[in-house]
Formats: structure tokens, C-alpha cells, sequence
């Protein structure tokens, strides 16, 4: 899987999110305690993801002289997939409380496991903004495939995808078909099983994050 050795694939190596992914894996882990996880690790992945965000000059004045501040212009969009990306929303508004946040929704056809889309909502002035697409488990690839082009019809030049567990199926997919996209993982799994579910992985992380399981 040659398309693993990528620059444009981070792989995040803190031991905080290598704890928090183990506890966050257990099938024990209640629901409080796992939405809580994702929240946490989403904040330190966003961290990361948000390192070479383009910043503007202005002069400010300390209480002891003018200096040179430095300030992010408000141009990131947020973009759950629906409905587990809701989880990592709160934590990245954290990081960056003036952010837009855009909303797509995507199923996966149970027979086929193709995204199917049922909703998407963005700002109206998304294509000059950076968009961060959240979703915790990249497995397929489709959805998030899927997600990114809404977003390039939609004249987006910049975007990032930022998942807490990836399987190298959905790396590959996502580097063939968007070959200009980051990826910022928690982890990388081993591999999807015969029912395109991450292995080792954590189980449905939308089940587990709005305890519907």
C-alpha cells in the first residue's frame, strides 16, 4: 500500500492520544466516557490539523508598547459528517471559536456500502474558506470521499480531514481520489473486515457516541 508513504498523511504519535484512543476502543467504555474521549482526542488532533493556518499581521499596543500581534482570519469552516462528526465540533469550536460550521449528511447503503447523501448545509462563502472535515472513523473512504467532493463542487480549494482511527483502505481511497487533501489520524488500524468495519478499531462510533446501540 504504497500510498500510505504520503506527506500529506499525519499520523499523530502523543502518548495522551495513544491512552485516550485504548480507553476510547474498550467495549466497557459508557457512553458519557466515550463522547467525553472523542471530544478530548479531537482537540489534540485539531491541534495539529491546525498548525499551517494561514495568519494575518496587525499592530496592537501592550500595556507597555505597539508590537506586532498575529491573528487568524475567520476563514475556517467546520464540517461534521452527520452524525458521528458531531462529536469532535465542540472540541475544534474550542480551538477556534470563530469558526463557520457546515453540516453534510451521508449514510452507508448496508448491501453496497456506498455513501448515500441526505442533507448538506454550508456557509454561503465556503469555497473561500478553509474547511476541516470531521468524522471519527475513516474506514471505506466513501463518505468521506463523498463529503470532500460536495465540497470541491462547491468551489473549496482548501480542505482537511481530520478522523480519530483510519483503516489503509480509506487512506488509499481518499489519496487516490483527492490526492490534494491532509489526513490527520489518531491512528491507523490494521485493516476493514468482510462488513467494511475497522479492525481493530472501536465498533460504531455513532452508536457509542449517542447510545443507540
Amino acid at each position: 500500500m504504497s500510498n500510505l508513504y504520503n506527506p500529506r498523511l499525519h499520523i499523530m504519535d502523543h502518548p495522551l492520544i495513544k491512552h485516550k484512543i485504548s480507553m476510547l476502543r474498550r467495549k466497557e467504555t459508557n457512553t458519557k466516557d466515550f463522547r467525553q474521549l472523542v471530544s478530548e482526542i479531537a482537540l489534540m488532533i485539531g491541534y495539529e490539523a491546525t498548525r499551517d493556518l494561514p495568519l494575518e499581521e496587525a499592530e496592537i499596543e501592550t500595556p507597555l508598547m505597539k508590537t506586532t500581534g498575529y491573528f487568524l482570519p475567520k476563514q475556517v469552516c467546520l464540517t461534521p459528517i452527520l452524525r458521528a462528526g458531531l462529536g469532535m465540533v465542540d472540541a475544534m469550536l474550542t480551538l477556534i471559536p470563530a469558526a463557520r460550521v457546515g453540516h453534510i449528511g451521508l449514510y452507508r447503503d448496508p448491501k453496497t456500502f456506498k455513501p448515500v447523501e441526505y442533507y448538506c448545509k454550508l456557509p454561503p462563502d465556503v469555497a473561500e474558506r478553509v474547511v476541516i472535515v470531521l468524522d471519527p472513523m475513516l474506514a471505506t473512504g466513501g463518505s468521506a470521499s463523498a463529503a470532500i467532493g460536495f465540497l470541491k463542487k462547491r468551489g473549496v480549494r482548501l480542505i482537511k480531514l481530520v478522523n480519530i482511527i483510519g483503516a489503509p483502505e480509506g487512506v488509499e481511497v481518499i489519496f487516490r481520489e483527492h490526492p490534494d487533501v491532509d489526513i490527520y489520524l489518531g491512528c491507523l488500524d490494521q485493516k476493514l473486515n468482510d462488513h467494511a468495519y475497522i479492525l481493530p478499531g472501536l465498533g460504531d462510533a455513532g452508536d457509542r457516541l449517542f447510545g443507540t446501540l
